[in-house]
């Protein structure tokens, strides 16, 4: 049987097997949100070599035309807008069950502590080998920051989660309206740290964005899997939203990259700006117009497959696409200047080779995944002893990640 028949039956078998009340529009919006994070990471971040050691480098310090792609490429309000959604249907069947909060809550976050874990415990073995194989310690610090900096997302997904039962008490008062005061409280610390009066007012009043921020859209996915939003509000969100992006970047002057630029003293998502409230309000209001059309589409097995895939992958392609791409690059170090890869990203040359290097990225994640989602299911053998020398290679391994060592 030839490999395109064979992907047509896997494929057939994926969707014969899928129970018909899936909502495959949700299955669809995660997963694109999903790919958005490596493909960003991969297209956005570059190195440049010092002394043989690799640095973080990006294109975007080079080319402010790239901006725009990060409008794309960020797409976490679509997946806290999924995130809310799916919570709300979950949490009240499990309620309906008889389940309790606390239950709930843990199998949630337990679910995602256990690849977090399993990477940091993994990183921490690798880091003293590494450089007893004389890769610079430079290069390894470059490598773990990089790591580590996709994981600040499951941190902050964990606490919008426990404060499901809040959300939904919320939307079912305001509806999805419920979710307008989050966008105040980001416009008031907004005004603080850049207003008038920002030399006066301390460096970490910008944390108070941290959960209004994400919280945004995740609020509106809980109200949209309550059936408190629609068509309508979708349509108000998106066009509030791309009015007030359009505003913050041209009245106000806001950065144009929606993620961090080195050099750079201001960015938007670290933590969230306005701006990112205004984006993720665009993308959500978006993605409810679009959901009949998304679910239609989702009805060919061909494009439903991948999207099952990636959905049961997902943590697997949060947590390890950074190391696909240092599999590359920290070889490639070795090399000199590889044209896409250890090159200083300041040429449109490096921006065709990056994307010629992208294949190789997605085929060395599919590789570490088959390894790494053992780290998804439950430990069975030996819990205890495993999850005590895993959080503490894990604890290690942040230390030296956040430059404590």
């Amino acid at each position: 049987m030839r490999t395109a028949e064979r992907l047509r039956v896997v494929a057939s078998k994926i969707d014969a097997g899928t129970p018909a009340h899936r909502d495959r529009a949700i299955d669809g919006l995660r997963a694109l949100a999903l790919l958005a994070v490596p493909t960003g990471h991969w297209m956005l971040g570059g190195f440049t070599l010092d002394d043989g050691a690799l640095r973080n480098a990006s294109p975007l310090a080079s080319f402010e035309f790239f901006a725009p792609l990060s409008w794309v490429l960020q797409m976490l309000g679509i997946f806290f807008l999924v995130g809310g959604y799916a919570s709300a249907l979950s949490y009240r069947r499990s309620t309906g069950r008889g389940q309790s909060t606390r239950e709930w809550l843990k199998g949630r976050v337990t679910r995602l502590g256990r690849p977090v874990l399993g990477v940091s415990a993994v990183w921490a073995a690798m880091i003293p080998v590494l450089y007893a194989l004389g890769v610079p310690e430079a290069t390894l610090r470059t490598g773990a920051t990089l790591v580590i900096q996709p994981l600040w997302f499951v941190g902050v997904y964990v606490g919008v989660t426990a404060l499901t039962p809040v959300c939904m008490r919320a939307s079912r008062a305001m509806g999805g309206w419920a979710a307008l005061p989050l966008v105040a409280a980001v416009a008031v610390v907004d005004f603080l740290r850049y207003g008038p009066f920002a030399d006066s007012v301390p460096s970490w009043i910008s944390l108070l964005n941290l959960l209004p921020g994400w919280l945004f859209a995740y609020q509106l996915g809980v109200s949209w899997g309550e059936k408190r939003v629609g068509r309508r509000g979708g349509a108000l969100l998106m066009v509030a939203g791309a009015v007030l992006f359009a505003v913050l970047l041209v009245v106000f002057h806001y950065p144009a990259s929606m993620v961090g630029v080195p050099g750079e003293a201001r960015t938007n998502s670290h933590p969230p700006s306005l701006l990112v409230v205004a984006l993720a309000a665009t993308q959500c209001g978006a993605a409810i117009l679009l959901r009949d059309r998304i679910g239609k589409l989702l009805r060919r097995p061909a494009v439903w497959a991948p999207v099952v895939v990636v959905n049961l992958s997902a943590m697997t392609i949060l947590c390890w696409h950074q190391t696909a791409m240092l599999t590359a690059a920290v070889p490639g170090s070795f090399l000199g200047t590889v044209p896409g890869l250890t090159g200083a990203p300041d040429s449109l040359g490096w921006i065709l080779a990056r994307v010629l290097w992208l294949p190789v990225f997605a085929a060395l994640l599919v590789a570490i995944g088959r390894y790494a989602r053992r780290f998804d299911a439950p430990w069975k053998s030996g819990t205890e002893a495993r999850r005590a020398a895993a959080g503490l290679l894990a604890a290690g391994f942040a230390v030296f990640a956040l430059g404590l060592a």
